[in-house]
């Protein structure tokens, strides 16, 4: 089956939001950033570089998985931007009709792009813990960010042909 449903997943910094947008216009789905379903108090907590819990995150998980299954009920074209650092995390998320997207790369590699933009509540401080959260995905289209945004949207495309 044909996913409608894609995930860009990765680390604070890895592109998700770009590649996301990017990808979303591209097939003419909706693009929803995962930031977008955090609870204040949970951006609140980010801005001040204290690293979530687990408590924290499961709230903003399930509203995401709502959205998901919305999408999904409604046979709508989505593609949503998240972390999904754990594969705990990405089992509440994930579902057949989501094919996952991972923008991988290295923390010396994000923490250069962290450090050019000044635009985002979460600090390079936080990076580590982001790193330490990771679970990498076995289930995944692996991309690396070493390529251009137009590089990584043609191999995503690529994928999707010969899903």
């Amino acid at each position: 089956m044909r996913s409608s449903i894609y995930l860009v997943m990765g680390v604070s910094g890895s592109g998700k939001s770009t590649i996301g947008k990017l990808l979303a216009d591209s097939i003419g789905a909706a693009f929803y950033d995962g930031d977008d379903f955090h609870p204040a108090s949970n951006v609140q907590k980010m801005s001040q570089g204290i690293p979530l819990t687990d408590e924290d995150r499961w709230p903003w998980l399930q509203a995401m998985r709502d959205a998901i299954e919305t999408d999904i009920a409604g046979g709508r074209k989505a593609v949503y931007a998240c972390s999904a650092l754990k594969e705990r995390y990405r089992q509440l998320l994930l579902s057949q009709e989501v094919q996952l997207i991972y923008l991988q790369g290295s923390i010396d590699q994000i923490r250069h792009r962290m450090q050019q933009r000044s635009d985002h509540f979460m600090p390079v401080a936080l990076l580590n813990t982001q790193f330490e959260a990771l679970e990498e995905p076995q289930n995944a289209w692996n991309i690396s960010i070493l390529h251009s945004p137009s590089e990584i949207l043609q191999l995503i495309h690529t994928k999707m042909e010969t899903a």
